[in-house]
């Protein structure tokens, strides 16, 4: 029986892009049935692949997170005959050409996106920059949590600003980026004509503020660092129990009062500081004291249970070999597995689209460098 092919089957993608937002865009690109062309640059290739440890077989997980279902080339943009090479595969053969290059670099080997759709109409471009046009400052996820304020609201209360465990800019900003081109794709198809789309590590970085930022452009005040705890919903945060802590996520008067029969203390719901939601965020502090003295008394397990059976929003704090475990136990199917060259069986997290009539799939491990494809002497 014929593999049924994925939404994006026929697309041809050329990536110019390293490090992660550009790569994690061509990469779900690649998972929706896209072809992926990866070109990389002689002596090592994209950064990540020297970004460690861990390494395993010899390859950076950091490269391996975010390059599979890809080819890749190596090519060396300084060498007339190799740009020659990309100007051919962009005008002959790709959809999409993806670039995080510092703005002018293209135009310098005579790339220029504008001048590859001049010569090519259907062809869409696409650059994530640091910043928006006319700030050409190169940008790094790093600084853009630090610069967009995603820091100052993350972390303990009384600690330090923190970033968040993963390269979330550099994520979002590749998402941004993906679902930029599939609505040009669309358009593409409606007019004949490509265009160019463009995404920022800056925008990005302030577009998840969401809520944050939007209570802060209506009110002017600046926003609190609440650790786990929600600005604008309570309980909705990580409480103690005798063995650790739990996450609750009460979102509405009905699931306080079925947490707090639960609990065995249905009178709390009828109390003026925790009727309504306003009110158990006014009085925070002294709710979560009260929930947690009942807390303690019993294990995470126990509680869950209960919860869960009176229709309570919550759920353990896990580890991340944890949540895989659960994952795997459940039969979710997140983890797959797709052969690698050199590490032999590669388990991965495949992206969570889930299509009724065209699947997407992991159906190539990322490339090993340096793996050629064409003739570009």
């Amino acid at each position: 029986m014929t593999q049924p092919k994925g939404p994006l089957a026929g697309i041809k993608v050329l990536d110019l892009s390293r490090v992660m937002a550009g790569p994690y865009a061509t990469m779900a690109l690649g998972e929706l049935g896209a072809e992926v062309l990866k070109v990389e640059r002689p002596g090592g290739g994209d950064d990540t692949r020297q970004w460690g440890p861990p390494f395993v077989a010899g390859e950076s997980t950091y490269f391996l997170s975010a390059n599979r279902n890809k080819e890749s080339i190596v090519l060396d943009l300084e060498n007339p005959r190799h740009r020659a090479y990309v100007r051919e595969r962009a005008l002959t053969w790709a959809d999409v050409v993806v670039e995080n290059f510092r703005p002018g670099t293209l135009e310098k080997w005579g790339l220029g996106l504008d001048a590859l759709r001049e010569a090519n109409p259907r062809l869409i471009t696409a650059s994530v920059r640091g910043y928006p046009p006319g700030d050409d400052r190169p940008g790094y996820d790093f600084v853009m949590q630090a610069g967009s304020g995603l820091m100052a609201i993350t972390g303990p209360v009384a600690g330090e600003p923190s970033k968040v465990g993963v390269p979330i800019v550099d994520l979002v900003a590749g998402l941004f980026l993906l679902s930029g081109i599939e609505a040009a794709l669309w358009a593409r198809s409606q007019t004949g004509q490509g265009q160019h789309v463009s995404v920022s590590l800056w925008e990005a970085g302030l577009a998840i503020l969401s809520n944050v930022a939007q209570s802060t452009l209506a009110t002017g005040q600046p926003p609190a660092r609440l650790g786990n705890a929600h600005p604008q919903l309570a309980p909705y945060q990580t409480v103690r129990v005798a063995d650790g802590q739990i996450a609750l996520a009460v979102g509405n008067d009905r699931q306080f009062q079925a947490l707090v029969a639960a609990m065995g203390h249905p009178e709390w719901a009828a109390d003026a500081r925790f009727q309504t939601n306003p009110e158990r965020v006014r009085h925070r502090r002294e709710l979560i004291d009260l929930l947690e003295s009942v807390l303690l008394t019993r294990s995470r397990e126990s509680w869950l249970a209960l919860f869960e059976a009176a229709g309570v929003p919550a759920g353990p704090v896990r580890t991340v070999p944890e949540a895989l475990a659960f994952d795997r136990d459940r039969g979710y199917g997140s983890v797959v597995s797709v052969h690698h060259p050199t590490v032999g069986s590669l388990p991965v997290i495949r992206l969570p689209w889930h299509f009724s009539m065209t699947p997407s799939a992991v159906h190539r491990a990322p490339p090993t460098y340096p793996e050629q494809k064409g003739d570009h002497e």
